[in-house]
């Protein structure tokens, strides 16, 4: 009985040790508790997967979170389903699956969004990024759709500065923002875009499946070439993954080709 219990406690020790430790800042927002950023010198090293994957040279876990990301490509549709945990894409740095190619010179990234689960979190990003490096705490360049409908576009001007950004809510039927009284429903599938026209990234949207535009004032940001572009997700939940589709993918390396 005693080496019984024994081995139990060896187990469940190592079942303890075996699970992910999530600090409190990075919990997420609730009536109870708020999120803060993180301490100044938390970082983890990125994990880096150097296969090609569709348009893309490759696919990180930026910032590792504790429960790793994965991310998969179907020919037939031209979908990416990318699956995530992670924190948040905010901040001083980031935790967040990313897709990327590296580029120079100027660039068009656009792509449908739609989230499986109509029930993840709010706050959840589906995101479109030119960053610098696959450092967590990089300059970045980036524009989200937020699983509550929040439309942003977001820089990180320097390494491990926070990150500040223009934020639309846009509401209606069938377009990004969400509820309005006779629509309960969120709308699920949205396209947004990228453009890096010399050091001006501005947010491209289309509403209800008219031509892309430009939405709202671009952004300055100076990167450095080459640099990385590409399309990632954060579940903006430390340690519990979700998913998001991004399909028809328009990467050019030119401005204005939108579409």
């Amino acid at each position: 009985m005693l080496r019984l219990a024994l081995v139990f406690a060896l187990s469940t020790a190592a079942f303890a040790a075996d699970k992910p430790v999530v600090p409190e800042w990075a919990q997420p927002g609730s009536a109870t508790h708020t999120q803060v950023a993180p301490p100044a010198d938390f970082h983890r090293a990125t994990t880096t997967f150097k296969t090609p994957i569709g348009v893309f040279d490759g696919q990180s876990d930026v910032g590792s979170a504790v429960v790793p990301g994965s991310a998969s490509f179907d020919k037939a549709t031209g979908a990416y389903t990318i699956v995530s945990a992670g924190y948040n894409v905010w901040y001083g740095r980031d935790e967040f699956r990313y897709l990327w190619k590296q580029m120079s010179g100027d660039v068009s990234l656009a792509a449908d969004i739609a989230y499986p689960d109509p029930k993840g979190y709010d706050d959840r990003k589906a995101v479109l990024i030119i960053r610098q490096s696959l450092d967590d705490d990089s300059a970045e360049a980036i524009v989200a759709l937020h699983g509550g409908g929040m439309v942003h576009l977001a820089q990180r001007p320097v390494t491990g500065a926070r990150v500040k950004d223009l934020e639309f809510r846009v509401g209606g039927r069938g377009r990004p923002g969400g509820k309005s009284p006779d629509d309960l429903v969120p709308v699920i599938a949205k396209r947004i875009g990228i453009e890096k026209r010399g050091d001006e990234f501005a947010l491209w949207i289309s509403l209800e499946g008219e031509p892309m535009h430009q939405f709202g004032p671009p952004i300055t940001l100076k990167l450095k070439a080459p640099f990385y572009v590409g399309i990632g997700f954060c579940s903006h939940l430390p340690d519990k993954a979700d998913t998001a589709v991004l399909s028809n993918v328009v990467l050019e390396n030119a401005a204005g080709k939108m579409k």
